[in-house]
């Protein structure tokens, strides 16, 4: 075991690459979340996100293109999802599982040819001055540009939902869709664009992962992201701040445990690798038998306009 081996400045800087797909498809989720909508479809958006995404940058040459590219078709593969739970009445429960299901194999259809290719990746985004400062400056100001457009979206969310008046709208449809109908408010359209948001971000975070933190295709690469991304939502009480802790905290054991098979410390590898897993499940309990949730009151629940 040689622990010295790990270097404290390269483990924090991977750990924020590790936690930014989770993070971009978390604080959708939270969005979607807050509108009365529970979404279980993240991962199959993420991994339409990676795929797609993947296609793109390879035949273009362009990451650029395969971010916003992902963005759209997981979009608009979460409207499917927002079409047939708000229009038609369908469970949310058993759509979103479903939409999972078509995600996965859908990836690995348009995945195929891609298999084995390498992609073009997002150069580091070396900030002037702040980059150059000893030990801070390579942690945290020389990342790609998705990094801190993670950390943007965060700020941006939390600011939406607390001092707009659109986000005010939207919390309001996700504690009581009847009352905000009865104000005036179009509760469906507002659960709609939750959605599309949700759904571009999970398409972000799946095509950070195909291209940037491991730049080629392997069909299921998300490995239960978009699940560890639902149960951040849950952690964080659904406030954007705590989201942004859950992901870094899940970035964190995901990136400390593979430091420490390398150090070879004393630990079976199994135990290692579930380890991140192990923690989100044990957090969950925690919370669940405290009973403090703070989730939206018309979470989950189908809307029906009476008049």
């Amino acid at each position: 075991m040689d622990l010295s081996s790990i270097n404290p400045v390269l483990l924090i800087a991977s750990i924020m690459v590790s936690a930014t797909p989770i993070l971009l498809a978390a604080i959708g989720e939270a969005v979607v979340e807050k509108a009365g909508v529970l979404n279980l479809g993240v991962e199959g958006m993420m991994i339409v996100g990676a795929v797609v995404g993947f296609a793109v940058a390879v035949n273009t040459g362009s990451p650029g293109l395969g971010f916003v590219a992902a963005a759209l078709a997981s979009a608009i593969l979460s409207l499917s999802f927002g079409f047939l739970t708000q229009y038609l009445l369908s469970n949310q429960v058993a759509t979103g599982l479903g939409l999972t299901l078509v995600g996965l194999g859908l990836s690995a259809l348009i995945g195929k040819p891609y298999e084995g290719m390498k992609s073009p990746t997002l150069p580091k985004l070396d900030i002037p001055v702040l980059s150059d400062l000893p030990v801070v400056g390579r942690m945290l100001f020389s990342h790609d540009p998705m990094v801190y457009l993670s950390l943007l979206l965060v700020v941006v969310v939390w600011t939406f939902l607390k001092y707009t008046r659109a986000g005010l709208v939207l919390r309001a449809v996700g504690e009581s869709h009847d009352a905000a109908h009865a104000l005036g408010y179009k509760v469906v359209r507002v659960r709609m664009i939750a959605i599309f948001f949700g759904g571009a971000c999970a398409g972000l975070g799946g095509a950070y992962l195909s291209l940037v933190r491991v730049p080629q295709w392997t069909e299921g690469m998300t490995a239960g992201a978009g699940w560890i991304a639902l149960a951040i939502v849950v952690f964080a009480s659904w406030r954007p701040w705590r989201v942004l802790i859950g992901a870094y905290l899940f970035g964190g054991v995901t990136v400390l445990q593979l430091n420490l098979q390398a150090a070879e410390v004393a630990v079976p590898v199994a135990l290692l690798s579930m380890s991140p897993y192990l923690i989100t499940i044990i957090v969950l309990v925690i919370i669940s038998a405290r009973g403090a949730h703070g989730a939206p009151a018309s979470l989950g629940r189908s809307f029906h306009a009476s008049s």
